[in-house]
């Protein structure tokens, strides 16, 4: 198959270990395909200057500047400029427009770190999750990698790695150990979409042989 353009959308916070970890995978040849664009929220984010490093092609686009239909069709405009397969959110915080879920459905991916439907939804990111993990006692915990949707953490889920949470876990502990489980699940997940290997069916995703 031919190999695939990605495009990562990016936080204005975030220091791009997802990113990277997508961008060693086309590298190496573990994902057939190549980061053509990275799209972020800020110029001076990590996670864009870490593009920019690396000669990958960095676009910001600030939602402040544009009511909400505008903000999305500039990024529709750019992710069609480079003819993009798939989009992939690291440490995205924004929920994305009607109209472009509609145009890239079941071609949107996202990682959160806990086991969706556990942790997850509006307000759990970064810190949040790895504290209320441990506030409950869970006993495991991991990294989801699902295609999105409408709404926070609810699109079908591609795959999913677990990671023990210790009695005396920290959230920067357990943070540490579920990070390269996410970098796994995210560089399996969108190699199988290379693949063509993905299957949605209903709020299922079937992984064809």
């Amino acid at each position: 198959m031919n190999p695939i353009n990605i495009a990562v959308l990016v936080s204005g916070q975030g220091r791009g270990t997802n990113l990277q970890a997508i961008l060693d995978a086309c590298a190496n040849g573990r994902i057939n395909g190549k980061v053509a664009v990275v799209i972020g929220v800020k110029d001076d984010a990590p996670a864009m200057q870490r593009a920019r490093d690396q000669r990958i092609e960095s676009v910001s686009v600030s939602p402040k500047d544009f009511s909400e239909d505008d903000y999305n069709e500039v990024l529709l405009s750019i992710l069609r400029d480079f003819k993009i397969d798939l989009i992939c959110l690291a440490g995205y915080m924004r929920k994305l427009g009607q109209k472009l879920i509609d145009t890239y459905r079941d071609r949107i991916m996202n990682v959160h770190p806990a086991l969706i439907p556990s942790f997850a939804g509006h307000g759990m990111y970064g810190h949040h999750v790895h504290e209320a993990a441990i506030e409950r006692g869970v006993k495991v915990s991991g990294a989801t990698v699902q295609f999105v949707d409408e709404d926070y953490d609810t699109g079908p889920i591609i795959i999913q790695k677990i990671v023990p949470v210790l009695f005396d876990d920290t959230p920067d502990v357990l943070a540490a150990r579920v990070l390269p489980e996410e970098h796994r699940a995210y560089v399996e997940a969108i190699q199988l979409f290379a693949q063509g290997r993905l299957r949605v069916e209903g709020r299922k995703v079937r992984i064809l042989e």
